[in-house]
């Protein structure tokens, strides 16, 4: 979306389908509006443009001691205005001089003028020009002389209450911020800067950040106490909000907005805080002593995490976990159950069978006949058959495919069928994925199905790349696996989640071109997350998820196999993603590298492995134009879907190989001392 503040900067339109007006709190009466032009626009293949105004209206008209209070300042209502899909905002300038044009001049000389519509879409009630004479009549009879056609949307209706800015503003007075979330079709929220205060909260274990809300004419609810979701740096956060004049210390009655954040212990003194208003718990009130108001205190917060805890549990996004097979039915057989009983509220199982022999589809369709409910009473699992053995990485993008035409998940998962999970896995990653839109995958911390009390080699706590290209991870330096002793029980960025258990978001998986076919199994995750790091997401770890992988389930780690396929894809993940001019020195440094590997191999009569090696540079080289063009398109794919610039979390800006074995470092902790 690009949103413009200037008339003057505007593109040169030739045809827009375009609706106008303050949406202010963008509720869902102009939601339906923003659907309308969205599809319309969609349909005719035109721009869709939204015009709103700065100051607004009112503002100017009645000046600025207007009685109004705006349920959104500017930045919010853009913010909003874009979660609504629209191609432009125009921000419009509104004067003095502006306001006192005729309904004419407002047609021809600023809507035909600068937008061309094709299509009006405009609500009800909409008026414009000098004292509001123009409406959508108006238009209406206007629309053969300029060419335009009108679309009239009817008044919105929730709970017998029609939906307008001025419903959601008076249930936000008396303190119904549920009422006005209902009519808003989302939470009504204010942002501010967090500001020194006396600290007395912290002193009484409950540390508050004390919120200056700069704008006069923006809107806050009465005093009390109410139940938020705070917002911070992208990361959503559980808390409790109190707003009032704190008539139990005699000293302090100015009026102040505190927030209480859960589990939260950093400074924010001058950031910006967005706060979101979920429920109105009780009215300010006076009590006697400190020590009787820390008691309700911790009644509050005792009420706002189970008030905050059921709203997330029942908004539970869709979750396809999606489990790759080929000749796995006995660990289908030992592991499905521990999937289906996932303390989770919306997931379905799918298993994709790449074109299995030992029985796998009668086997998935007897236990839907047997039922297998999951914690929350699943009956089924669905199950794609691919008919034929595609690999790892083709063989789940053509079951995701599938999975995407239903439009209904909004995460995959990708986990072996070698994965013994916990009940409680799944929560906490897609919590994670929900805090924060930034974040394009996670993983869990893996540990070895075997040897449970150590890291698992594929994924550990995190996959990490050096500077060479060699993947390495939280917990496991090259064949080096490191024992958990919660060393690495952070959230943390890293560089790539792993494949055996890897939580994504679907659109994401589509527009980056999902895992790339030509790696047929081995690091296809890696450069899958690489792309998206280029385009600025994040790749996370949530070490509260835990999860025991077998390992080597489907291909022993010492298959030759294996080892050409790990060493012909690291060269591919290395050409595809790193710059021209690191490549011109790292391709032979890395030729010369591997042939040391290949030597080591030949001194232990490993023959075959050797031969890998040789085979993997072999086709590397071989297939050469081939990745020059993929390479380009890889390019392009990132710089359409780019966010912002590219992240290089979990990349170790020194040498692995060097650290290890040369200088003995066997551990990760290590690498970063």
């Amino acid at each position: 979306m690009k949103i413009f503040h200037n008339l003057s900067e505007l593109p040169d339109f030739k045809n827009t389908v375009l609706t106008i007006g303050s949406f202010d709190g963008v509720h869902t009466g102009h939601q339906s509006i923003l659907k309308r032009v969205k599809a319309l626009a969609e349909a005719v293949k035109l721009p869709s443009v939204v015009i709103t105004f700065h100051p607004h209206p009112r503002l100017v008209v009645e000046g600025v001691a207007a009685p109004i209070k705006l349920l959104t300042l500017t930045d919010e209502k853009t913010i909003l205005l874009e979660q609504q899909g629209m191609d432009y905002v125009v921000v419009a300038p509104f004067t003095k001089a502006f306001s006192e044009q005729s309904p004419e001049d407002y047609i021809e000389q600023f809507l035909v003028k600068y937008f061309k519509p094709k299509y009006i879409v405009i609500g009800y009630d909409h008026h414009f020009g000098a004292k509001r004479a123009g409406n959508i009549d108006f238009l209406k009879m206007n629309q053969t002389k300029f060419g335009y056609e009108v679309q009239e949307i009817e008044k919105q209706v929730i709970d017998d209450i029609a939906v307008s800015s001025t419903q959601v503003r008076k249930s936000l007075e008396r303190g119904d911020v549920g009422t006005a979330a209902k009519l808003s079709g989302h939470y009504y929220s204010f942002t501010g800067t967090v500001v020194k205060g006396q600290q007395i909260g912290r002193g009484i274990g409950f540390p508050t950040a004390n919120i200056s809300v700069s704008d006069p004419h923006k809107l806050v609810p009465p005093h009390g106490i109410y139940a938020v979701f705070v917002w911070h740096k992208g990361i959503r956060h559980k808390g409790m909000m109190y707003r009032g004049d704190r008539p139990v210390l005699k000293n302090y009655h100015n009026v102040t907005i505190e927030v209480n954040i859960f589990n939260f212990d950093k400074d924010i003194y001058g950031e910006t805080l967005k706060v979101d208003l979920v429920e109105y718990l009780r009215p300010d009130q006076y009590f006697e002593s400190l020590e009787d108001l820390v008691v309700q205190l911790a009644n509050d917060e005792t009420s706002a995490k189970e008030i905050l805890q059921e709203i997330e549990n029942q908004s539970f996004p869709k979750v396809g976990v999606v489990i790759l097979n080929y000749n796995g039915k006995e660990l289908l057989d030992k592991f499905l159950p521990f999937v289906l009983a996932a303390q989770y509220a919306n997931y379905d199982v799918i298993v994709a069978d790449n074109g299995s022999t030992d029985g796998t589809m009668d086997f998935i369709l007897e236990k839907n006949l047997d039922g297998l409910p999951n914690y929350y009473g699943h009956q089924r699992i669905r199950a794609i058959d691919l008919k034929e053995n595609y690999g790892f990485a083709l063989g789940y993008n053509k079951a995701l495919e599938r999975l995407q035409e239903e439009k209904t998940y909004k995460y995959f998962v990708l986990l072996n069928s070698d994965v013994e999970v916990r009940k409680e896995w799944l929560l906490p990653l897609i919590e994670l994925m929900e805090s924060d839109n930034t974040i394009a995958a996670v993983q869990p911390k893996i540990r070895a199905y075997q040897k449970r009390k150590y890291f698992e080699y594929a994924g550990a706590v995190g996959g990490w790349i050096d500077v060479l290209g060699y993947p390495i991870c939280r917990g496991r330096v090259f064949e080096k696996v490191e024992r958990d002793r919660k060393q690495y029980d952070d959230v943390s960025e890293i560089a790539w989640a792993s494949g055996a258990a890897m939580v994504i978001r679907a659109d994401l998986y589509a527009k980056f071109g999902g895992l790339d076919a030509d790696f047929w199994a081995h690091q296809e995750e890696i450069d899958l997350c690489w792309r998206m790091r280029r385009a600025g997401y994040k790749i996370m770890v949530e070490p509260r998820s835990v999860v025991f992988h077998v390992g080597g389930g489907t291909l022993e780690y010492e298959n030759p196999k294996k080892t050409y396929l790990n060493f012909r894809n690291n060269l591919y993940l290395l050409f595809k993603n790193e710059p021209v001019l690191k490549l011109m020195w790292l391709l032979p440094l890395r030729l010369m590298l591997d042939g040391v590997v290949g030597v080591r191999f030949l001194f232990k009569q490993q023959w075959k492995q050797t031969w890998a090696i040789v085979q993997a540079h072999g086709s590397f080289y071989k297939n050469i134009f081939k990745l020059i063009e993929k390479r380009k398109a890889v390019s392009a794919i990132v710089e359409a879907n780019r966010i912002g610039a590219p992240n290089f979390g979990g990349v170790y800006k020194g040498s692995a190989v060097f650290q290890f074995y040369i200088r003995g470092k066997k551990k990760f902790s290590e690498l970063l001392a």
